[in-house]
This record gives C-alpha cells, structure tokens and sequence, in this order.
C-alpha cells in the first residue's frame, strides 16, 4: 500500500470517498516507471489516463519549431493529468518531460470515470479539481503579465524552493522567460 500512500493523503483530505470506494479505485490505477528524458505527455494528443506523480521531477511546456517554454514544474506528489483536455477527451497543447527518474500511478479515463459515477461522486470531484485549476491558471497569468522576473523569482525563493534546489537553471529561465544569464543576475541580487 506504501505506493498508494501519496494519493490516499489526497483522496482522504481533498476528496473523501469511503473506503470500500478508494479500495476499487486503487485496484485500478498502474505504477509506470520513467527514465529521465522521457515525453509523458505530447502537445496535440489525448490525455487518456489520469496519472499522479509519486516520485520524480515533471516539466511541463508549450513547444514550437522555434523554442520551448516552461509553464510549470512538478517535484511533489500530485495529478499532473491535463484535466481539461481529459474530462473533455480532446487533445492537448502542453507537453511533459521527466527531468528525472519517475514514478507514476495511472488509471485510464474510462473506468475512472465509470468508478466516479458508480459512486455518484464524479461531477463534485470534476469541478471541485476545474475550480482548483481555474484559479492555478488566472493566478499564474496575471503573476507572468504584471510581475517583473525579479518578483517572479522571489516568490520561487519564499514559495517554491524545491524548484530553486531541484530544476535547472535554463529551464528556470525559462519559466521566468528570461535568459540564463539575467536569471545568473537575478540570483546574485536576491540573494
């Protein structure tokens, strides 16, 4: 069950469902195992499972011809599923790379959803996790629009450590949408 005890902590605080209910829901996701380097999610797919990372660093960005850039990183256990493009089964814009060894647990969107309306429970977990989603998405695009890369790094240093300790500087610049050297500068003034 030691796999299963990062997304228990979720289901028990943020979406309580009985026992007998987190016990099938459980039977049903994976475990899949990735090696650094690898796509987890491609723009222009589906996103066909609901996957929560347990262990491991996931980048997530937009990419063209020309260059990526980073939205988000994920370093501590949670869903990293597109929700949006899963719940409507269309295709994604985001892209997702491992910047190390992962571990997930995946449950395909079907039984998921079957499991969710079996216990009558599937609309309330949908929007409670869109609301959630809806207020990361408007509070991450105003931060980006009306916040300096100073700001914006600083806030990193207080909120996100982890990403300061764990990602690596150009992606970080990236997220910043700064260069690696104004993001050097950034460092030697904050700190």
């Amino acid at each position: 069950m030691t796999k299963f005890a990062e997304i228990s902590k979720f289901f028990k605080t943020e979406f309580p469902l009985n026992q007998h209910g987190l016990d099938e829901l459980f039977s049903l996701f994976k475990t899949e195992k990735y090696a650094k380097g690898s796509i987890l999610l491609k723009a222009d797919t589906k996103e066909k499972k609901l996957r929560f990372l347990n262990k491991g660093i996931v980048r997530e960005y937009y990419a063209n011809e020309e260059k990526e850039i980073n939205i988000n990183f994920y370093t501590k256990p949670q869903f990293i599923s597109d929700l949006l493009v899963f719940n409507q089964d269309a295709t994604t814009k985001k892209n997702q790379e491992s910047l190390t060894s992962v571990e997930m647990l995946s449950i395909e969107r079907q039984p998921f959803f079957d499991l969710l309306e079996k216990y009558q429970c599937g609309k309330t977990f949908v929007e409670s996790s869109f609301q959630k989603l809806l207020k990361q998405k408007e509070l991450f695009e105003f931060n980006r629009i009306t916040k300096s890369p100073d700001v914006l790094y600083n806030e990193l240093f207080i909120y996100k450590p982890e990403w300061i300790q764990k990602i690596p500087q150009y992606h970080l610049a990236s997220y910043l949408n700064v260069t690696p050297e104004t993001l050097s500068r950034i460092k030697k003034r904050i700190s």
